[in-house]
């Protein structure tokens, strides 16, 4: 089921999203409600919200900027946590927020379902960031908000700066590193040597290889290299 629940299918969902949009599911914010995002939180019904995955929807999956067509990531990812963590759908929230895309084919896309215009950035996108996030912090007390799918320029930011604020992580980052660890680990303890003695080449630089890299230094520290030498 996992294929059809998420990746691959998911991928094509958010391709066709308005093409194929029948009703809203979870929460679309545009930055043109900036300082009106808690009120627009006032209108979830559901107010035991657990988990919120959230995305920008600049990088989705292989694709690229998707912007709001996006929103299938959170939904699906949901789906995941419902199917296989057993939480109640009422108590999953997924969150798109609308800053435009900068993939001309959607702006001039008569289905799509965001901002047609060119992706806001700088202080603006941060401030905006701010108050959704602390929104959702503050609307619900100990909510896990789960950090989906956004560009490399923000990605590495955002989860430095929230990180040790509210209750967060990056899929993209941190998630795919633990699995990526587990699995080296599985392996150099099957091959009968520890990891703070193996070469690993990575291909490419994005927030995946990034973050995987960086906790492979961190198991190699930990088993007696200094950060230096885990890096070379």
């Amino acid at each position: 089921m996992m294929p059809f629940i998420y990746t691959p299918t998911v991928g094509e969902a958010c391709q066709k999203y308005g093409h194929v949009f029948q009703k809203s599911r979870g929460m679309y914010i545009s930055i043109n409600s900036k300082g009106s995002v808690s009120k627009i939180l006032d209108n979830w019904p559901h107010k035991n919200v657990e988990v919120v995955v959230i995305t920008d929807g600049e990088r989705i999956l292989g694709l690229g900027d998707l912007g709001t067509y996006g929103m299938g990531i959170p939904v699906g990812k949901l789906n995941l946590y419902t199917a296989c963590g057993g939480i109640h759908p009422d108590r999953c929230l997924p969150v798109t927020i609308d800053v435009g895309t900068n993939t001309q084919s959607l702006i001039d896309d008569k289905f799509y379902t965001g901002l047609k215009q060119a992706r806001v950035r700088g202080e603006e996108y941060e401030a905006f960031v701010e108050e959704v996030l602390m929104g959702l912090h503050n609307k619900f007390p100990g909510v896990l908000i789960q950090f989906e799918d956004f560009g490399n320029t923000t990605a590495f930011g955002l989860l430095e700066k929230y990180r040790n604020k509210i209750c967060t992580f990056n899929d993209d980052i941190q998630g795919t590193a633990s699995v990526a660890l587990a699995g080296l680990l599985g392996a150099v303890r099957a091959k009968g040597s520890r990891l703070r003695d193996e070469k690993l080449l990575f291909m490419g630089a994005g927030e995946a290889g990034t973050g995987i890299a960086d906790l492979v230094v961190s198991q190699m520290m930990a088993e007696g290299l200094d950060e230096a030498t885990a890096r070379r």
